[in-house]
């Protein structure tokens, strides 16, 4: 399939900003992009982009004084298929872990391992080590935690979360990611695009998402604490050790953010063609003749998070 991606954002800047986007994709879907990056300002500025010590793509602009919009549309490809579940992906010893693996075993800023150790053995010590042991512990934090966007704190750790027992998808992937550490399993956040592909529509506005990946098997796997479920159409834009390594935008000055638009879409047009093949193959098949149905498809230093 197809996926149409992109984003809209308006800030208002009171005086002349340096700034940090990370608002692009990924270079491990590079390959898959059908419609490039095309990352615009208005008014126009010079981008300098560069790869950041996790190897996501970066600009750096300064956004001039008054109004200012960042925008992008793009299209990639994807495979269709939803995120792969492998039970028996095993958890490696650490003395075993590749050396670039280790960081991602360490506390971060939203990340207090160390606090953590005591709960996560005493709630996950008896289960089964590898996949069985990281999906127990998306389990638990997703019924710890309910959801709400009115509740969303750019300032509260796994800590917090699991205390005040509320958030946004961010405080899920936290808490997963420090207790997955913990265990002494590798785990690093993911950011990016996650649109209702093979759902039914949230009834709420389109978001970038964020999930994690835990290291077993001897690669990075999957996992998403808030859906809990394997979904339709990730499309990663950035990976760090927790979502301070990953902000969409950091500004060196005051800015207020004004407007936030993402959309994330199937292109239909795909999916009816699809729909049209498949009907074709039929008739082709059967001494019968087959007419195709019609297809209808409805519709200060700041940080700015997920």
């Amino acid at each position: 399939m197809r996926i149409k991606l992109g984003y809209e954002l308006v800030f208002d800047v009171p005086a002349p900003t340096p700034m940090v986007l990370m608002l692009y994709l990924h270079p491990s879907r590079w390959a898959d992009a059908v419609r490039p990056d095309n990352l615009l300002t208005e008014p126009a500025v010079p981008i300098q982009t560069y790869l950041d010590p996790f190897g996501n793509r970066c600009g750096r602009v300064v956004a001039p004084a008054g109004k200012f919009r960042i925008h992008n549309d793009l299209i990639v490809r994807d495979s269709g298929l939803a995120d792969p579940v492998t039970p028996d992906a095993i958890q490696h010893p650490v003395d075993e872990l590749p050396v670039d693996v280790m960081q991602f075993l360490l506390a971060s800023r939203y990340c207090e391992v160390d606090k953590m150790v005591p709960l996560a053995w005493e709630l996950f010590g008896k289960t089964r080590p590898g996949w069985a042991r990281v999906q127990a512990i998306c389990d638990w934090a997703h019924d710890r935690i309910a959801f709400n966007y009115q509740d969303a704190d750019s300032t509260r750790t796994a800590c917090g979360a699991y205390e005040q027992r509320k958030g946004v998808c961010r405080d899920y992937m936290h808490l997963a990611i420090t207790m997955c550490r913990a265990m002494n399993i590798p785990a690093r956040y993911c950011t990016g695009y996650l649109g209702d592909i093979g759902i039914p529509p949230a009834p709420y506005p389109m978001d970038f998402s964020a999930w994690f990946e835990a290291y077993l098997g001897g690669k990075w796997h999957t996992f998403d604490a808030r859906h809990n479920v394997p979904r339709i159409g990730r499309v990663l834009m950035a990976r760090g050790r927790d979502a301070v390594d990953v902000a969409l935008t950091t500004s060196f000055g005051d800015t207020k953010l004004e407007k936030f638009l993402v959309w994330t879409d199937e292109v239909v047009e795909d999916r009816a063609a699809q729909a049209q093949d498949a009907v074709d193959d039929e008739v082709q098949a059967s001494p019968v003749s087959v007419y195709p149905a019609i297809l209808a498809d409805g519709p200060q230093n700041t940080h700015v998070f997920l």
